[in-house]
Order: C-alpha cells, then sequence, then structure tokens
C-alpha cells in the first residue's frame, strides 16, 4: 500500500515554522517543550507529515512572535506556486538561513544596495553567455 503523500500546504506552513524558528536559534526540543509535545511531532509539522490544528498553530504564532497569517502566502490569500517554493527551500537551507540574518544585521541602506547588485553580478557571471534572457532577469530583477 503506497503512504499518502503531504499535502503542499501542509509542506509549505511547515517550512514557514522551520524558517521562523531557526531564525529565531529556536531548537525543535526548545518549541515542542514550550508546546508540551514531543521534538518529533515538531519535525512531522515541519515535514508536513503531520497537520498543524488551529490551536496549535495560533500558540506556535505566539511562541514565534509572528502573526497566524505569516505561515501562508500573503497572510493565506494566495496559491502556493514554484517560485514560493523555492523561495521557501532557499530560506530554511542553511546557507539560506546565514545569508538571511546577515542581510538583517546590516544597518546602513547603501551598504545592503552593494550586495545586492554584488549578489546580482556574481549571478549573472555563473550563467552560460548563451542565457541572456536569464542574465536580464537578474539583473533587472
Amino acid at each position: 500500500m503506497k503512504a499518502k503523500s503531504p499535502n503542499s500546504i501542509d509542506v509549505y506552513v511547515g517550512n514557514r515554522v522551520r524558517v521562523r524558528r531557526k531564525t529565531l536559534g529556536m531548537t525543535q526540543n526548545g518549541l515542542a517543550e514550550l508546546l508540551g509535545i514531543t521534538f518529533q511531532q515538531i519535525q512531522k509539522y515541519e515535514k508536513g507529515t503531520n497537520r498543524i490544528g488551529a490551536s496549535r498553530l495560533q500558540r506556535i504564532s505566539e511562541i514565534l512572535r509572528v502573526p497566524v497569517g505569516f505561515f501562508f502566502e500573503n497572510g493565506g490569500s494566495g496559491p502556493i506556486d514554484g517560485a514560493t517554493n523555492e523561495l521557501n527551500s532557499f530560506l530554511s537551507s542553511k546557507e539560506g538561513l546565514a545569508l538571511n540574518k546577515a542581510f538583517i544585521a546590516i544597518e546602513d541602506p547603501n551598504i545592503r544596495q552593494k550586495l545586492v547588485a554584488l549578489a546580482k553580478s556574481l549571478a549573472v557571471a555563473g550563467l552560460p553567455d548563451s542565457d541572456s534572457e536569464l542574465q536580464d532577469s537578474v539583473v533587472n530583477s
């Protein structure tokens, strides 16, 4: 018998929980203790294997200091598309989280703009010359 695959919204919400938890430097154990559940249950929530009930999601939002709408695209109004999933995967990766934290720590807006320009130039430099359409989209984003 084939195992049921997780619902894409449950996976998305779980990823948002993981991203916020990691941004705050909180462990799965820490969140689990505050919720009175096991860290294995947090793992299942974050993978989307188990759905998070409304009251539990409300409590998680309080602990992670974000509104419930944070866990849904555009406050829950809008489809979850490929770009959203790609962004969410990046933000929940070790590198994405580190880059995000470092960028937020930069207070000077001019330095932030220079860092974005640097990242764009590095991205274009890594693309094949034949992909001018993609190069244009990176430069103009």
